[in-house]
């Protein structure tokens, strides 16, 4: 096989090319990225959704509370929140790391809580993103500026919101969000005695769906819009419920589709509650909870578990729709799977 002459053997006019050639080019992946944690099959079910090789890379570390992964398909990119921080991070898979938006969830002068940002994101049917701030107590749209922001929905009966947590659009342009008090200060005015899960109109109209959840955190919809999943970040009642949704947006009596209380573990790594939850498109609940992400079938039935290492708080579809991600404490991290995410 031939081989290539050494640059100081090219003739300059070949050499003056090459290096400008070599200067524009586009930026390479900042791999290779180590990998992390473990894979635990609990059912021969995990074999049709995650490789035998599945592994989980650490793409970046460093952050407080990595929150609300969300796919941007026209920019090629993840966002993510690190919540305290009041940031939303962008990584690119050949760019790495940068801010993104700051501030990403208080934007007033006085804050003396700890989780003051941005939670849940995710895009509108317009491919907008949509913010639950947990510090302005909203859920937002960013404005084209890429600084402001237009208040989705603030208030329930006119009564200002604890702090929106997460968030999911159906079919219709109706958004379903979650409202615990994790970003609630000292001296904030609580207006609500309750923790709600909600649903905003395209119109604005905002109902309340149930507020039988001590902390209602994660939610997503069926791949047919007939159930409602909400996580429920509760010590005493670690749960995962499902809602029967009727075309009209309300909701039937719930069911408990998974406790992971027999999940809870002091080993190092292995701790969490119930948290964000994203669906894919067989139906499949790929939910944070006790250890990383539980793998739950529509009916309930564990499969097994992504285990980073971390306490895992959120996970979200993105490249061709069958890589997840997962916003594991300080650290975003992805692994491959054999399904793709509900709508892609």
């Amino acid at each position: 096989m031939d081989h290539p002459l050494p640059h100081r053997l090219l003739p300059a006019a070949l050499l003056l090319m090459s290096l400008a050639l070599s200067s524009t080019a586009a930026p390479q992946a900042p791999g290779p990225f180590p990998r992390i944690g473990s894979i635990e099959r609990l059912d021969p079910g995990l074999d049709a959704l995650l490789a035998p090789d599945a592994a989980i890379e650490k793409l970046a570390e460093g952050f407080s509370w990595a929150e609300g992964p969300v796919w941007v398909p026209a920019k090629g990119h993840l966002l993510f929140s690190d919540v305290p921080k009041n940031v939303v991070h962008r990584w690119h898979p050949q760019e790495g790391l940068s801010a993104y938006l700051t501030p990403s969830g208080f934007t007033g002068s006085s804050y003396d809580g700890k989780e003051q940002g941005s939670n849940g994101l995710t895009l509108d049917p317009q491919g907008r993103l949509v913010l639950c701030q947990h510090g302005d107590r909203r859920v937002a749209r960013l404005n084209p500026d890429n600084a402001t922001f237009t208040t989705v929905a603030d208030r329930y009966d006119g009564h200002r919101f604890n702090s929106p947590n997460d968030l999911c659009y159906d079919s219709q342009g109706r958004v379903y969000f979650t409202d615990p008090p994790y970003g609630l200060g000292p001296s904030s005015v609580r207006d609500l005695d309750f923790q709600g899960v909600y649903r905003v109109e395209e119109d604005g109209r905002v109902a309340l769906l149930t507020k039988e959840l001590e902390r209602p955190n994660g939610i997503a919809l069926s791949p047919d819009g007939r159930q409602l999943y909400v996580a429920n970040s509760h010590r005493e009642r670690p749960i995962i419920m499902a809602f029967p949704l009727a075309p009209d947006g309300s909701l039937g009596t719930g069911r408990v589709l998974i406790d992971t209380s027999p999940l809870f573990s002091k080993e190092p790594g292995r701790g969490g509650l119930p948290d964000g939850l994203k669906v894919d498109e067989k139906g499949n609940l790929w939910a944070t909870g006790p250890g990383g992400v539980l793998v739950i079938r529509p009916d309930g039935k564990l499969l097994g578990r992504i285990l980073p290492g971390h306490t895992t708080a959120n996970c979200g579809w993105g490249d061709d729709g069958r890589t997840l991600y997962l916003t594991s404490n300080g650290v975003l991290a992805r692994i491959r799977t054999l399904t793709k995410g509900a709508g892609w």
